[in-house]
């Protein structure tokens, strides 16, 4: 990893500063309410200053009373403006998030499945969770800190200028050492937050991925290796955050002595004045010069500590912004909305590779045509699923073209490309929620009652009635309140309620128990009805009945036509792969039962 050791990135702070013009008005608010505490923290030592000066030195008792009560009103105003500077520099922070937010999960969703076959989901989330709070605090913990701060520091130094230049010597004369060390610190802590930021994502990513293994973790007894995995990142976690701490228990202790030794310094000569009866120092003046020399040091103190928010929000939005930047969404070169009554498909040449070198595809041409039922076959990695994903654009091809019903569809809106073709795969996901909304995907425009008679005619209503709440049963986290059968007859009807123009099945009739097969099968044959299909199958038992086979070998045809012409086929691929699962068949149909 590239270390950036530049102290504050001030473009990236600009890019930051657009979401807050829509806030204009919140912002200028805040930043006045920071002008103003500055201005009601340095008033109460100076009332103090008068107080002790002309009226507790002189034994003036009867107006003292009106120094308190002015004391009393300038706390009252500083509580006020602090309160409401609080809320709202956290009010315009969590404002600016959401904005943010929504944009990075807008920008997520459109991505290509290339990015997410190379990207962490742990590191995802940790940009879209973690890293947006982070973000949140440059504004309720950091910029508008640090500029009352500022403001507050440079009130304090003209104040001791007019009061008395011998005492601001002394202040000043420590000021240096103080701004070297916090420069230092700074630089330190923007490195050290990197290292943190890093490790909170590989720690995110390693529990998440863990997490969601969880079965294999204890199906092959890996409990203990992910255990030593798990210390190591989190030792890992642990150093980079002890950096931070190193830093901060050098920082703050030089910090503190340095206030104390300007102090000293201040009651000794101040001290000395007024034995000597120099004009130029009261004792009221050095009980204010105690007091501004603390207001002083203290913030810088406090910009060390809000700058290192202030920098670990940077960071964070600089990680964000990178993915907002990464361009990987599909483009609509023409963004024709396209309604596909016919369905007829078309490769014409298509050469794909998910990996550069790695062709899975090799120049493949075929058409299906309206209607009609077609089976993909193959071994392994012949490019099967490839398909799928071409054809619903989840990745591009480098060379060759797609058409559906005569469009080319780099040409057409993806919204309505996806909108008529359905797809079910062998690995069905649900979400959290009950059957009726991981059916219609939450589309207020698909009735409860389209629901039950798609159901009732593809055979599952009795099935879904038959679980405690129906249609309302939830199937918690991935749908693991259902078997696998269940979720692919679950997936059926999502297809099904779609009413697409092309049906895909991608070895969604795989890993089905018993029970389910006979439901799947009838499902099958209803969803596929007069309608253009592609079935992708490992189960060659599954595709008999189709109008067409395509038999994919190294990313080409290498046959096609019916069951029954393939068959015959002599050392043919699809007859030798009949036959091998023709014949595992009939050993296990011949082995025991137990």
């Amino acid at each position: 990893m590239v270390k950036n050791n530049k102290r504050f990135d001030f473009s990236l702070f600009k890019r930051l500063l657009k979401y807050v013009v829509v806030y204009k008005k919140t912002f200028v608010f805040v930043a006045f309410s920071a002008v103003l505490i500055s201005v009601f923290s340095i008033l109460t030592p100076y009332l103090i200053k008068v107080a002790v000066d002309d009226y507790l030195a002189v034994n003036n008792f009867d107006e003292f009373i009106f120094i308190v009560i002015l004391m009393l009103v300038n706390l009252l105003m500083y509580v006020l403006f602090m309160f409401l500077f609080g809320y709202f520099a956290n009010l315009l922070g969590q404002n600016v998030v959401f904005d943010i937010r929504t944009k990075l999960f807008k920008h997520i969703i459109n991505f290509k499945m290339g990015y997410f076959d190379k990207s962490s989901v742990g590191r995802l989330v940790t940009r879209a969770v973690n890293d947006m709070e982070t973000i949140a605090s440059i504004f309720s913990q950091g910029l508008f800190m640090i500029i009352a701060d500022l403001l507050q520091m440079l009130v304090v130094m003209v104040v001791m200028l007019i009061l008395s230049w011998k005492l601001s010597f002394i202040v000043f004369l420590i000021l240096p050492f103080i701004l070297f060390a916090t420069r230092k610190f700074q630089k330190s802590m923007k490195i050290a937050f990197n290292e943190v930021r890093n490790e909170v994502a590989n720690l995110n990513s390693f529990v998440q991925e863990r997490l969601t293994g969880m079965k294999i973790v204890q199906l092959f007894n890996r409990q203990k290796i992910e255990y030593e995995t798990f210390t190591k990142i989190n030792k890992k976690h642990k150093d980079a955050w002890l950096k931070t701490v190193w830093y901060n228990s050098i920082f703050f202790p030089l910090a503190e002595l340095s206030t104390s030794i300007t102090i000293g310094l201040i009651v000794w000569f101040g001290g000395l004045n007024l034995v000597y009866e120099n004009s130029d120092v009261t004792l009221g003046v050095i009980f204010l010069f105690i007091q501004l020399s603390q207001m002083l040091f203290r913030p810088l103190r406090q910009i060390a500590d809000k700058f290192n928010t202030l920098q670990m929000g940077m960071v964070a939005a600089n990680r964000v912004f990178k993915i907002i930047d990464t361009d990987s969404s599909l483009k609509n070169t023409k963004n024709l909305n396209f309604n596909f009554s016919k369905g007829v498909v078309e490769f014409n040449e298509v050469t794909f590779s998910y990996n550069e070198g790695e062709k899975v595809l090799k120049g493949l041409s075929f058409k299906i045509n309206q209607g009609e039922k077609i089976a993909i076959v193959g071994s392994t990695g012949s490019g099967k699923t490839t398909i799928v994903n071409l054809l619903n654009r989840f990745y591009e091809p480098q060379h060759g073209s797609i058409f559906l019903d005569g469009t080319n569809v780099n040409e057409l809106e993806i919204k309505s490309l996806r909108s008529n073709i359905a797809l079910v795969l062998q690995d069905v996901f649900l979400f959290a929620d009950t059957l009726l909304n991981n059916i219609t995907l939450w589309n207020r425009h698909i009735t409860f009652k389209a629901v039950t008679d798609a159901a009732k005619k593809i055979g599952i209503h009795d099935f879904i009635m038959s679980l405690p709440g129906g249609y309302n049963y939830n199937v918690r986290e991935r749908g693991v309140m259902l078997s696998q059968g269940q979720r692919q007859l679950i997936a059926f009807l999502r297809a099904y309620i779609k009413y697409p123009s092309i049906l895909i099945l991608d070895e969604a009739t795989s890993s089905i128990d018993s029970k389910s097969e006979k439901l799947i099968q009838y499902a099958t044959e209803t969803i596929t009805k007069n309608k253009t299909s592609i079935i992708i199958a490992h189960r060659l038992s599954t595709v008999l009945k189709s109008d067409r086979i395509i038999v994919l070998e190294n990313g080409l045809i290498a046959e096609q036509g019916k069951h029954k012409e393939l068959i015959k086929i002599e050392n043919g691929i699809y007859k030798n792969l009949y036959e091998d699962q023709l014949r595992k068949t009939k050993i296990k149909q011949a082995q025991p039962q137990s």
